[in-house]
């Protein structure tokens, strides 16, 4: 038995990209990053991002590129892949894919682009941004998930 699954809360390095398959499938990528701190050889602390590509399908797809922007944070699950491809200079470079199935959008309302609800620039956890229905997921805010309430 195997197991892929990958979880990544970044943010998008560049605007999502949507296009239609030709039987009409919608499909959204774009780029988005992770940070971690790491100390150099000198002992300074430095930010070093580690770069995906992701790729959603039919609503999550739509619903990506109407939402999200460059610089939003999003949470993202799926599967990992590495592809391997040659640039235009010949060399042999290697990139991170990820086929998401679960996307949430994360930050400030502001910040994904919605204009619901009030303009305080509080955080908050949208749920999912799928087609599954609000009933089965209802949808955290900041306030339902605070500290205290997370089991671990």
């Amino acid at each position: 038995m195997s197991f892929n699954k990958i979880i990544i809360v970044g943010n998008l390095g560049r605007d999502p990209e949507l296009r239609y398959t030709p039987q009409g499938v919608a499909v959204c990528d774009f780029s988005m990053a992770t940070n971690d701190k790491k100390r150099d050889k000198s002992g300074e602390m430095h930010e070093v991002a580690t770069w995906f590509r992701v790729t959603l399908w039919r609503n999550q797809a739509e619903n990506a590129a109407k939402y999200l922007k460059k610089g939003s944070q999003v949470y993202i699950e799926g599967r990992l892949s590495q592809e391997e491809w040659t640039d235009r200079d010949g060399n042999n470079r290697q990139t991170l894919s990820v086929q998401a199935s679960e996307m949430h959008f994360i930050g400030s309302r502001g910040d994904a682009g919605s204009s619901m609800g009030d303009d305080s620039g509080e955080p908050e956890f949208a749920g999912p941004a799928s087609s599954q229905s609000s009933e089965s997921t209802p949808p955290i805010t900041r306030a339902a998930a605070a500290d205290d309430d997370i089991p671990f």
